[in-house]
């Protein structure tokens, strides 16, 4: 079995905790180098459960996030958001697998699809504690547009996944930890705070791999990245930014200051 081939049977699976338990096995078999680097036909969309229902973004129902069922409806949107982010992080791997790039890139994003698969069950876990599980809530269908609409364009798939969307975690992820010591929810906000730091190393290694195709392509990475975000990302980006969490993942003001909504 090829890179290409694990990432597809992990993308192919429609079970939750099954596509986080075959993402670890994809992870393992890769450090142990039992995973040849080949290219491989992925799908344009991975499968889902049965549960939850999907809904288009502006057809969920509204939430405020308090007391106890507003704090389960939030870890299920978290939880939902790293399932597609295990989907997203094999998917860079396996579709990319027959592309001129170091081992290093694809030790990177299937570290990071690892990572995205523990954030998982570290939430499922959570939503269990609280007496329910991922699937009771519905849950929004946009996350999988930005991958299809940029699976022919490595260049835009780190410009609008890692450095636009997992980056708007770094901006949000610290006011969720906040409200649910608030509330005296330390596990949950224990699991958030896991999930902060990892997110940092996965923005950087977004950042890092632009940077590199960038200049072996001999193009100037911020110029590229505000044209690329401006084709590919619907709306602009909503500040307040966390600039210190930014700036440690090696991700510049220049960068996404520009395209910003004021």
């Amino acid at each position: 079995m090829s890179l290409a081939e694990a990432a597809r049977a992990v993308l192919e699976c429609p079970d939750a905790e099954g596509k986080a338990r075959l993402a670890h096995e994809a992870a393992a078999l890769w450090r142990a180098g039992a995973l040849p680097l080949a290219p491989g036909e992925l799908p344009d969309r991975p499968q889902r459960p049965a549960r939850p229902q999907l809904l288009p973004p502006n057809e969920m129902p509204r939430r405020t996030f308090k007391g106890p069922r507003g704090r389960f409806a939030l870890l299920h949107s978290l939880a939902h958001i790293e399932l597609n982010a295990i989907d997203l992080a094999f998917d860079m791997a396996g579709r990319f697998a027959g592309e001129p790039l170091p081992r290093a890139f694809f030790d990177d994003w299937i570290s990071v699809g690892d990572d995205e698969a523990r954030h998982f069950m570290l939430l499922q876990s959570r939503l269990a504690a609280m007496g329910g599980t991922y699937g009771d809530l519905p849950a929004h269908d946009g996350l999988w547009q930005a991958a299809h609409e940029t699976r022919h364009d490595l260049l835009a798939r780190l410009a609008i996944v890692p450095m636009v969307l997992e980056a708007r975690g770094l901006d949000v992820t610290p006011v969720m930890i906040e409200r649910l010591t608030g509330a005296g929810d330390h596990e949950s906000a224990a699991v958030l705070g896991i999930i902060y730091r990892d997110e940092q190393q996965h923005v950087g290694a977004g950042v890092r791999w632009f940077r590199y195709l960038c200049a072996r392509e001999g193009r100037d990475s911020e110029q590229t990245f505000h044209s690329l975000v401006r084709r590919h990302f619907r709306g602009s980006l909503k500040p307040p930014f966390n600039a210190d969490a930014r700036a440690q993942a090696g991700f510049e003001p220049s960068f996404y200051e520009p395209l910003s909504v004021g």
